[in-house]
């Protein structure tokens, strides 16, 4: 039932309302639709948006076939590669503007792992070399512009001078450095990897594997850790329920693929205890919660928080065999199916749900975070492990 109905929404649903938003004038896709469902085509089209869209068309073309998923994915590599890499100083701009011109020069680690987590999965589906040494230079300038000797910094103007890290800090904090950043240049790593065996990468990839267990995983209360200073310090007391349980499936796949034992041994189980605590936390009125900001719990229903709580349930009972996170993996997509999606002519997920289940129309249909990448590929997990 779960892989029918996540099949229908993702080709019947999700894929058609990107599609209409490919930009055939000047590239890419559109990246601004407000909440009555009007695109903006001269709004930004963020950097971000446009790799997990590329990610996304050729995720959906390798999982469930599709010329024009292929067609997609490769209009979305042309504007990466043509519009939004700077050839001068290496890495990728955070903002283009309608037409393909820069909007916004900032380089974000964040966002280069992002454009190789992308680039590397197009070339898994396209074959296209291109794109996997697009991948690799990026690899190459994370690696030696964003590095101290500690970890990963994260923000830097256009020729990789330290700027503040405004993009990536929330809750009045101001971070060096942040868990949502190593998640993701996990994530990229890992897909990097799966597309060529590089020694190179499999180094950074357990170094970043390492930084996780030994800074950012808090083993005593089973959560990871969120904002740090620049030593890695600890500051605030934030705890992301969406990133926790995004965590405990996505490091999974990375010691998989890595193929390396002892860390699969390892992260099988610190992934499993990272699930149970949200469970049992987080877990409420048949859907998750947001995040915990000192004693203050945001309920808001995110509509990425629900897609990642599904695979992270699945994944957690694939490796631990308890049936109750099968059960909440099927009850958050029935939240899901009858409330965090759209039910108008036109439109997708909503981005923000109250607990009642009433819209938040503050947060926009479309933008530069707003995407198919979480949904579309809770769908497509799914679908290949069922």
């Amino acid at each position: 039932m779960l892989k029918e109905q996540c099949t229908n929404e993702l080709v019947n649903h999700i894929i058609p309302f990107w599609s209409k938003l490919r930009d055939d004038e000047y590239g890419g896709f559109y990246g601004q639709m407000d909440n009555d469902l009007n695109v903006d085509k001269k709004g930004g089209k963020g950097v971000i948006l446009n790799s997990r869209i590329l990610w996304f068309f050729s995720s959906c073309y390798m999982t469930v076939g599709g010329e024009e998923n292929l067609s997609n994915a490769k209009h979305a590599y042309e504007f990466l590669k043509d519009h939004c890499v700077d050839r001068e100083n290496g890495g990728v701009y955070w903002m283009m503007n309608y037409d393909g011109s820069v909007a916004d020069s900032m380089k974000h680690t964040y966002n280069q792992a992002f454009a190789i987590y992308a680039l590397s999965t197009y070339y898994l589906a396209a074959k296209d070399e291109s794109a996997l040494r697009l991948a690799f230079e990026l690899f190459e300038t994370v690696e030696s512009k964003c590095t101290d000797d500690i970890a990963y910094m994260e923000a830097f103007d256009k020729e990789w001078k330290l700027i503040d890290n405004d993009a990536l800090s929330e809750n009045g904090l101001m971070a060096d450095k942040t868990m949502n950043t190593v998640l993701h240049l996990i994530e990229g790593y890992t897909a990097l990897y799966k597309a060529s065996p590089d020694e190179r990468v499999a180094a950074r990839l357990k170094f970043l594997l390492d930084i996780t267990e030994n800074k950012i995983f808090d083993s005593e209360n089973n959560k990871l850790l969120v904002f740090f200073d620049r030593e890695l310090n600890v500051i605030g007391d934030i705890h992301s329920y969406g990133h926790d349980i995004e965590a405990s499936w996505l490091i999974d796949r990375a010691v998989e693929v890595l193929g390396d034992k002892d860390y699969i041994k390892k992260w099988n189980a610190i992934d499993l205890r990272i699930a149970e605590n949200i469970y049992n936390i987080a877990y409420e009125n048949g859907s998750l919660n947001n995040e915990r900001d000192k004693t203050e719990i945001n309920k808001k229903r995110i509509w990425w928080v629900q897609a990642e709580t599904v695979v992270g349930f699945v994944n957690a009972f694939a490796h631990g065999g308890d049936k109750k996170f099968l059960e909440a993996a099927l009850t958050v997509w029935t939240w899901i199916r009858d409330v965090q999606i759209d039910k108008r002519d036109g439109g997708e997920w909503w981005a923000e749900v109250a607990p009642d289940g009433t819209p938040i129309r503050d947060v926009t249909m479309v933008n530069e975070w707003k995407c198919p990448y979480h949904n579309g590929r809770m769908c497509m997990e799914i679908i290949n492990r069922c």
